[in-house]
Parts: C-alpha cells; sequence; structure tokens
C-alpha cells in the first residue's frame, strides 16, 4: 500500500511539475503578448541613468534596463517629431511615406493643416487590430487629423488603425502655455507683426498729414489703404493669434475633450488614461502606445515635482515622466500581466540644444554625441535609448551595442503578433527578437541612411566581418556661432541652402572607434577610405532606386492653416470647452 501511494504521489508530482512548466512556457511564449510602447518627446539619450546620467533620477526606466536589453546604438529615422514618429508607425523612412519635407517646415504646423500620414500607409496597429488585438493611443500624435472638412479624420489615430485614442492630436508648445514666448514659427510671427506696425504707423501719418493738410492725399485712398492693412493683420493673426485654441487641444476618439487644454492636469489625465486602458482590456491582448507629451517645450510639470531635480525645469520634467512610466507599470503587475507584456521605451529622436531660457538650459542632453534636434546625420538628434523587457523570454541586464532603429518596431511586434507584414510596399525595419533573445549577435541592418527632412546627409555601413561601424557625412549643418556645437542663432539647424555644408569627398568616421565624430578620417589616416566611400556610394544609389515619388505631405499648401479643417467643439470659430471639469486629482 505504501508502495502505491508513494507511486500516486510521485505520479502527481511529476503531473504537477510538467503542467507548471507547460504554463510557464506557454506564458513566457505566449503567442500574443501584450504590447506597451513608451516613447518620449525629446528626450536625449543622456538624460537617463541608465544610459550614464548621474544627476537625473529615473529609477522606472533604469528598472527596465536593468530587467530587460539595452540598445545602445538605436536610431531614429528622422531628428524631428513627425517624420520619426511616421516612420516608428510604418516601419519606413518618412520619405517613402511622403513625411519628410524638402522646404524649411520638417513637422506638421496646425491641427488645421491638410498634411498628415497617408491614409494608404500601414501602421503596426492596423497590422495588431487583424490579429484580435485591442489597440490605443495615449498622449501625442502629430500625424495631422482631416484632409478636406474638419470631421473627415483621415489621418486621425482612429483611422490608422487604433480602437481608442486620448491624447493631443498635435505636440506640445509653448504657445500652450500663458506667459511664454511664443515657439511656432516665431521668427516668421516676429515678421508680420513688425509688417503690421509699419502699416499702421503709414495709416496714421497719412491721417494725421491729410487732417493737417500737410499731406495731399484723398481719404479714400487711405481707407483703401486701412482696408488692405486690416485685411492683411487679420489674416495672419487669426491663425498665429489663437494657436492655444487651434493647436493645444486634447481629444477621446473624435470628441474635443478641452480647447484649450489644461495644462495643470494634462499629465494626471494621460496616466489615467493608460491606467484605465489596461484594466479594461487584461483579459485580452492589447496594444497601448503611451506618446508622452513630456519633455518638450513648454516643460509643463506638476507642483510635486517642480525644483526637485539638479537640472531644473527640464530635470523636473523628465523625473516626472519617469514616475509615470513607473505607475504603469505598476498597473500592469497589479493585472498580473508583467510576464506576458512585451515593453519598449524610446525617444523620439535626440534632446534639442537650442532650448534654453537665458543660461537656463530646456532642452536635453545627449552625451557624448555630437548634435541634437534637427540633425538629420550627426549622432546626437538620432541616436536614442532603446529599452525592451520581457520577462522570461528576453534576458535581463543585457546591453547590445548593434545599429538597430525604431523602424525595427513594426516587423517585431508583427511577429509577434502572429501578423504577416505587407508584401506591396517596402520596409525598412527588422525584425529584433533573434537579437534580443541573443540567438543572432549582430543586427540585420547592413546600412541605414540619415535623413534631414528629404536630404540624405548622411550614411552608416555596419562591416559586419570588421565590427567597424562606418558613417559618411554629405551633408553637414554650420553651427552658429561657429563650433558651438548647434544653430543658436536659428533655434534649429536647417537641412539645406546657406545653413548647411556639402562635403566631397564625404567626412567619414568609424564610430566603433569615434562615437563622437571628433575626428574625421581621410585618405591619408585611413588606409580604407576610398573603398569605404565607393561602396557608401552604391549602397546608397541602390537605396535611392527603392523610393518612388509621392505626394509631399508637408508642402506649404498641405501644413497651412486652414479654417475650414480645424478641429472645434463649438461653433467655429467660438472654440472652447472643458469637458474634463474636475473630475481627476492632482499628481
Amino acid at each position: 500500500v505504501s508502495l502505491l501511494n508513494f507511486r500516486r504521489h510521485l505520479m502527481l508530482a511529476l503531473t504537477s511539475c510538467l503542467l507548471w512548466n507547460t504554463f510557464d512556457v506557454s506564458a513566457a511564449m505566449d503567442p500574443k503578448p501584450n504590447i506597451l510602447l513608451f516613447v518620449a518627446d525629446d528626450l536625449g539619450i543622456g538624460d537617463i541613468g541608465c544610459y550614464g546620467n548621474t544627476t537625473i533620477r529615473t529609477p522606472n526606466i533604469d528598472r527596465l534596463a536593468r530587467e530587460g536589453v539595452k540598445l545602445t546604438q538605436h536610431i531614429a529615422a528622422a531628428p524631428l517629431c513627425t517624420p520619426s514618429r511616421a516612420a516608428f508607425l510604418t516601419g519606413r523612412y518618412p520619405i517613402r511615406s511622403g513625411m519628410a519635407s524638402s522646404n524649411r517646415y520638417r513637422a506638421l504646423q496646425w491641427n488645421a493643416g491638410s498634411g498628415g500620414l497617408p491614409a494608404n500607409e500601414t501602421t503596426f496597429a492596423r497590422l495588431l487590430q487583424k490579429q484580435g488585438y485591442t489597440t490605443g493611443l495615449i498622449g501625442k500624435w502629430h500625424q495631422g487629423v482631416n484632409c478636406e472638412s474638419f470631421s473627415d479624420h483621415c489621418h486621425h489615430p482612429l483611422n490608422h488603425g487604433f480602437d481608442y485614442f486620448y491624447g493631443m492630436p498635435f505636440t506640445l508648445l509653448n504657445n500652450c502655455q500663458e506667459n511664454k514666448p511664443p515657439e511656432l514659427d516665431a521668427a516668421l510671427q516676429a515678421k508680420l507683426w513688425l509688417y503690421s506696425q509699419i502699416i499702421a504707423l503709414a495709416v496714421f501719418t497719412l491721417t494725421a498729414g491729410r487732417l493737417t493738410g500737410l499731406i495731399s492725399i484723398s481719404w479714400r485712398t487711405i481707407t483703401c489703404f486701412t482696408l488692405v492693412g486690416c485685411i492683411f493683420f487679420i489674416s495672419w493673426y487669426s491663425s498665429y493669434g489663437f494657436v492655444q485654441y487651434w493647436n493645444c487641444i486634447l481629444m477621446r476618439n473624435h470628441d474635443i475633450t478641452e480647447q484649450p487644454m489644461r495644462l495643470e492636469r494634462t499629465a494626471s489625465l494621460m496616466l489615467k488614461e493608460a491606467v484605465s486602458f489596461i484594466k479594461r482590456n487584461r483579459q485580452r491582448p492589447f496594444l497601448l502606445f503611451v506618446s508622452f507629451l513630456h519633455v518638450h517645450t513648454p516643460l509643463f510639470t506638476t507642483a510635486r515635482f517642480l525644483r526637485k531635480s539638479r537640472h531644473g525645469l527640464y530635470g523636473d520634467n523628465v523625473e516626472e515622466m519617469d514616475w509615470m512610466v513607473g505607475k504603469i507599470l505598476d498597473a500592469l503587475d497589479k493585472e498580473g500581466l508583467k510576464n506576458n507584456t512585451f515593453t519598449y521605451f524610446a525617444s523620439d529622436h535626440g534632446g534639442q540644444l537650442e532650448a534654453q531660457d537665458g543660461s537656463a538650459q530646456l532642452g536635453g542632453w545627449n552625451g557624448i554625441y555630437k548634435g541634437g534636434k534637427g540633425m538629420g546625420g550627426w549622432e546626437g538628434g538620432i541616436r536614442v535609448p532603446g529599452i525592451f523587457r520581457w520577462p522570461g523570454v528576453l534576458p535581463a541586464g543585457m546591453a547590445i551595442d548593434e545599429p538597430t532603429s525604431l523602424m525595427d518596431l513594426y516587423p517585431t511586434i508583427v511577429h509577434l503578433a502572429g501578423g504577416i507584414l505587407p508584401r506591396d510596399r517596402v520596409i525598412d525595419g527588422r525584425n529584433l527578437m533573434p537579437l534580443l533573445q541573443g540567438s543572432v549577435q549582430q543586427s540585420e541592418h547592413e546600412f541605414l541612411f540619415h535623413y534631414c527632412g528629404s536630404y540624405l546627409h548622411a550614411v552608416r555601413w555596419h562591416q559586419k566581418n570588421s565590427g567597424a561601424i562606418w558613417k559618411a557625412h554629405y551633408v553637414t549643418p554650420v553651427f552658429q556661432p561657429p563650433g558651438a556645437g548647434a544653430c543658436y542663432g536659428k533655434g534649429i539647424c536647417p537641412c539645406f541652402g546657406e545653413g548647411v555644408t556639402h562635403h566631397d569627398p564625404p567626412l567619414l568616421f568609424d564610430l566603433s572607434r569615434d562615437p563622437s565624430e571628433a575626428k574625421p578620417l581621410t585618405a591619408e589616416t585611413e588606409p580604407f577610405f576610398h573603398t569605404v566611400i565607393e561602396k557608401i556610394g552604391r549602397a546608397t544609389e541602390e537605396h535611392r532606386r527603392t523610393l518612388t515619388p509621392v505626394p509631399e505631405q508637408l508642402s506649404f499648401y498641405n501644413i497651412m492653416w486652414k479654417p475650414w479643417l480645424q478641429p472645434c467643439c463649438g461653433t467655429f470659430p467660438f472654440c472652447w470647452c472643458d469637458k474634463e471639469g474636475d473630475s481627476t486629482h492632482s499628481l
């Protein structure tokens, strides 16, 4: 009997063990894990602890790195918000979708513009929808809203595969906060104010001269001149004078909830919506894209975090964002979803060096890397944090120094969801799972092309048999003042014209030996100089042959403010509302 009992207990133990192992493996390798994506706005790679910062406290982002994989050569496809995010969503260089600009406007300027992510582009959200995922976007969109009318929503997140949207269809700006200097087209606004003042002064002078008899001019002429001046003033002030109302709005799906938005409660609302989305969808696979408004100017930070960091308002804002990351991760833990969630953290591009208020730095720090936001070639504009966590599937505490791209998220999460990549277009991203899991040691990328708008500024070649990372710069911005490392005189570096320098032969660096791009190589200092330049040149020509003409979404016409496209929660132009009320709690 005792022998029978022993056998029975042994069989039960073995069965339990097998069942537990089967559950554990199936949980770790669930074919449909939840997908949680965090993307910060304008965050520099040197701003967080796990990438070397010792003075800004980011314990929650650092925890992701300790529990997962950290990429040290993670590259944005563009150095500005709109094109970089278009590439992230589609897995394609922004020039392929028309989201790369040939003029000085490289990002969408208005909610009421007609440009945006084309409806024929297939986002990862749309593909995951087809695999049974519930998809949500909380935060910044900046990919357009309407095309032909104020309610067609052709560029809206719900038209690009997201089941739920809560956030800004645009992006934060200084204009969104009272008593801040204008940020949107500030130089043009200054000129328009000057011209308006000159016209007003001319009208006053002519009127005074006519009344005193010093100037012989008819009242009809003065009236016509006054009318032209009024039309000129109204034509520009009706847009630039009300940026806070036109651009600084919050939406839930297609409905406007705040116009203008109240920044003092925005972070609380975003956090509440993200946590609520996780709770609502805990029983089914979901994709949640948390697109932070942090750490873009005006750096509005709640009282709880003000004056707490050692880096002024910018550091306060980074630490508030990190706290929000922690709260969302806590929500995952509370629902028991941590081990079945593929989590990712990145920034859309490098920090803006030119963002300053007197001696105070309002932009990010890009570590040892040259340049910053707006610079298509220099590493500081495009090298960003890249952190992945999936307990039980991805190793913990690993760092990978291989060239990867934000575009790689597209094929990676489509693969995890069991989807199929579109076959009617070029997908520039590569599935990262073999690299992240350690089954391969090298990135699939041999070449990466670094655009500034629609202009190719640099090309990276990963010479896998030698370990070299060659980078050739064909165009670089002219820093102001010279040697300053940024374009402080312009606010952001240009992509073309007198503000750039063309290099023939191109500047060449080996990033594996010189990641700061401090000492360009020459034919005298590098024996393979000409071989490398020729190889990169041939790859560039092959790449250009894969490009096809598409409508430019950031053309002057498409980025213009159009009153008939303006999202409005009232009857235009009386657009203001507050549907959130006092329903939220402060952080």
